[in-house]
């Protein structure tokens, strides 16, 4: 994920969980989100990264 893919998930993030509560670690090959968020399940998370079209799993 790069500075443009960021851009075009942005707004589905920012609306689901909240501006400045997420972030994507893009230096980690695994790019990495990190969410603040208490009342989003993982998979709630999982569907909002493949709405804004990119392939997301659990990190083990």
């Amino acid at each position: 994920m790069c500075d443009a893919c960021i851009a075009k998930v942005s707004p589905v993030f920012d609306q689901l969980i909240g501006a400045g509560k997420w972030n994507v670690d893009i230096k980690n090959p695994k790019k990495p989100l990190t969410v603040q968020s208490e009342t989003l399940s993982e998979q709630e998370l999982i569907k909002a990264v493949e709405q804004a079209g990119y392939k997301a799993e659990p990190l083990v």
